[in-house]
């Protein structure tokens, strides 16, 4: 009879975890997109890549690249979109995975996100100016390699995140019920702010409920938990040394630090500028988000009216 009864009470655990995820993707309607501008598709390897494109085609191109996150998408830029879009042709797209670009159930790496990189900026752009962030920094540095990139910007760039990889962390984010309620808590908007809080920004009442909003349906969309899943597990971190890709670029290469960052350090950022022999803007008041908490200044670095560390 106890057998019974715990069998009972494990069936219907697994029923009201899976009528709860059932009940959170039904309230994630499709979402819009958050950059204004003109969407546009890029057929890759299968999978339609969702971008936007803003500004004048006439001038210089520059790609945006969000960094690594559950609820990640372009959506990270709007707060630097539009200025940037008064001197240059703006291209940022949705990593696979991510976004509004398709999310099928790949096995995630490093070298897919850095090929999907290296193709856009070689398909989709001329000498560009690539502005990218955290993780998606390494991928854009090994890109540039094969690829004729005019600068690149690279805001608080790591080569690793979650500290080795674990094909049993992976598995179980990618399981269909129990991985999609422990991804669901990842990406409710408790854990949506904390992580802010405690990482992205320096004054979270900066953080709107428009982008929380945001977030919270890009984390809920079919598909959602495959390519965090490959980043919670490790396997987005790139095997290369960073330092050492960067040494071998012959690109003019700016490192941008929020000065509080706790992830990526800013003593990180001094012995990367150092090694790489690359420029280095201190942003105070700011943790991983220097472009979102001051967009002003960040536009400047970019637009050329930098100083160096």
């Amino acid at each position: 009879m106890k057998l019974r009864n715990a069998l009972g009470a494990a069936v219907g655990a697994v029923g009201a975890v899976t009528l709860t995820n059932r009940a959170l993707r039904s309230r994630a309607d499709e979402f819009d997109p958050f950059l204004p501008g003109d969407q546009q598709t890029y057929r890759w390897r299968g999978l339609d890549v969702a971008y936007t494109e803003a500004g004048d085609p006439d001038d210089p191109d520059l790609v945006l690249l969000h960094g690594i996150n559950a609820a990640a998408s372009n959506h990270e830029f709007h707060a630097v979109f539009d200025a940037l879009t008064e001197v240059y042709h703006v291209i940022a797209p949705d990593l696979p995975g991510f976004g509004h670009t398709d999310r099928p159930p790949l096995l995630y790496s490093a070298s897919l996100m850095t090929t999907f990189v290296r193709d856009f900026l070689t398909d989709e752009s001329e000498d560009p100016t690539v502005v990218a962030s955290s993780l998606t920094g390494g991928y854009a540095a090994m890109a540039a390699r094969d690829v004729e990139v005019d600068e690149l910007v690279l805001i608080c760039p790591t080569g690793s995140s979650m500290g080795g990889r674990s094909v049993l962390r992976r598995s179980l984010v990618r399981a269909p019920v129990v991985g999609q309620a422990i991804y669901n808590l990842i990406g409710s908007k408790a854990s949506i702010r904390h992580f802010h809080a405690d990482h992205g920004y320096y004054d979270i009442g900066k953080l709107t409920d428009e982008v929380v909003n945001h977030e919270w349906q890009s984390a809920h969309q079919p598909g959602a938990r495959f390519a965090p899943a490959s980043f919670i597990a490790g396997f987005l971190d790139p095997e290369e040394d960073l330092s050492a890709v960067l040494g071998e670029l012959d690109v003019p290469i700016t490192l941008v630090w929020g000065e509080d960052a706790e992830i990526t350090p800013l003593s990180d950022g001094r012995v990367l500028a150092d090694e790489a022999d690359a420029g280095l803007i201190v942003f105070g008041d700011s943790l991983l988000l220097p472009h979102v908490e001051h967009p002003e200044e960040f536009v400047d670095v970019v637009r050329g009216g930098r100083h160096t560390d």
